[in-house]
């Protein structure tokens, strides 16, 4: 029977391939591939003659059920692979596991690096636990509201992000977080990785000093247990003639619209004298 395997594969350093991943690229009748280019590098390196197919961002969601459709037809397994690390999470992958699932084809990990679990684990934060992610909003206001978001829900968090706003996230992570202390990781199992540890002020500056601080991606940890938000104000409670009116528009009758609030746990004294004030309201505009 057909098989996809999920195959994660070096995030820098080449010794990191596994003999297992190399024995599924190698067994495969042919590897998805986020860029086919940047595979066909790792798979020469290893000897690996299994064709390749794109599968990635922009064309995931189509290709993703063609690649199912062969596999059914013909019988063969195939490994999915991004450029580095491992797929689907934070990367393509998600359409191409979900079409094969769907379809009953077992779905296989081939585990293996992922730049999360390495920069947490550099980090020296000793989370119980911490959420991941990916890339935050780029534009400046949503990314705030999603760093207060997440400032109120979790005492970690990790982010990836580019070299081209590294200075941006860090400088609103420092701004809308206060008291969040950051590791900041780079060019993870490289020959030179580097990881920057302090509170965001800190990480910013040594980032501004460093001529090479736009090259390569990053990977950003942030222990958010130190931090201390304003607490988020309740939204104003509808009065029940709003609430009346809204089901009215919805197309309810009056009496129904009462009975709807009373089953919601509304005083149906209250409900009634609400509905009465809204006819009294009517009965005047006429």
């Amino acid at each position: 029977m057909s098989t996809l395997y999920v195959v994660a594969t070096p995030i820098g350093n080449l010794s990191d391939m596994s003999p297992h991943a190399v024995e599924v690229l190698k067994s495969a009748a042919l590897i998805a591939a986020e860029d086919t280019r940047v595979t066909r590098k790792l798979t020469t390196h290893f000897g690996i003659a299994t064709p390749l197919i794109s599968c990635h961002q922009h064309n995931e969601k189509s290709r993703a059920p063609e690649i199912v459709e062969r596999m059914l037809a013909e019988d063969i397994d195939v490994a999915a692979v991004t450029d580095a690390g491992t797929p689907a999470i934070s990367d393509p992958g998600v359409e191409l596991v979900r079409a094969a699932a769907e379809a009953g084809i077992p779905v296989i990990a081939v585990a293996g690096p992922t730049a999360m679990a390495a920069a947490v684990s550099v980090s020296g934060f000793d989370f119980s636990s911490f959420t991941f992610y990916g890339f935050l909003p780029r534009q400046g206001n949503e990314l705030r509201e999603k760093l207060m978001e997440i400032g109120r829900k979790n005492e970690g968090a990790v982010f990836h992000e580019s070299p081209h706003r590294i200075k941006a996230l860090v400088k609103a992570i420092g701004d809308t977080l206060p008291g969040a202390r950051l590791s900041v990781s780079c060019d993870l199992t490289k020959l030179h990785e580097l990881t920057l540890r302090g509170a965001p002020g800190e990480i910013l500056a040594a980032l501004e000093s460093n001529e090479k601080s736009e090259k390569g991606e990053y990977c950003v940890v942030a222990d958010l247990r130190r931090v201390k938000l304003p607490e988020e104000k309740p939204a104003a409670p509808s009065s029940l003639e709003a609430r009346l009116l809204e089901l009215l528009l919805d197309g309810a009758d009056m009496r129904t619209a009462v009975e709807t609030l009373a089953a919601q746990g509304e005083k149906k004294n209250a409900v009634k004298a609400a509905a009465l004030r809204i006819r009294q309201w009517k009965e005047g505009e006429e």
